[in-house]
């Protein structure tokens, strides 16, 4: 039998095995995560975009009636929200990745209180294009730095981090 390292994230847990990593959604997070994301993302730059569309509409409309911080706001926040679609459009929602494909894995440690702790792994896909899967860490409120210090062991002792 296949020898399997767990830990915890943000939407359940992340399963280490011999040849894949194995995300799988727990609890009513894990099951929103699901209905909302599923395994794509693209419903959620579709909806990032909607309301980005309907900010610049009322940035526009606040413009022409003669106000001028509404717009800057409603723009600034549109813009910020593009930025994000274009920076999102390589990730993946994929719950299952070969280890074969992972090209490199990253650490990115949270802002206290701010940001959540995550791994980035970069992944060729089936297409042959180089893909983003964030694997979310647990936050403070549900003892993320022990389940951080416990990911980061485990992807150590498994050589996916370095």
């Amino acid at each position: 039998m296949e020898q399997e390292k767990t830990f915890k994230t943000k939407t359940g847990f992340c399963h280490i095995l011999a040849d894949k990593i194995v995300l799988s959604r727990d609890g009513i997070v894990g099951n929103v995560a699901k209905v909302t994301v599923g395994n794509n993302i693209t419903r959620i730059l579709i909806i990032y975009g909607i309301i980005t569309l309907g900010l610049f509409y009322f940035a526009f409309n606040a413009f022409q009636n003669g106000q001028t911080l509404q717009p800057i706001i409603f723009g600034l926040l549109g813009l910020y929200l593009i930025y994000g679609i274009f920076n999102s459009l390589n990730n993946s929602a994929i719950p299952i990745i070969d280890r074969k494909t992972v090209k490199d894995i990253r650490f990115r440690k949270g802002i206290k209180r701010l940001t959540r702790s995550r791994f980035e792994v970069m992944f060729q896909d089936e297409n042959g294009n180089i893909k983003k899967r964030l694997i979310m860490l647990p936050g403070s409120m549900t003892n993320g730095h022990n389940e951080t210090e416990k990911a980061i062991k485990i992807m150590k002792e498994e050589k996916l981090l370095k």
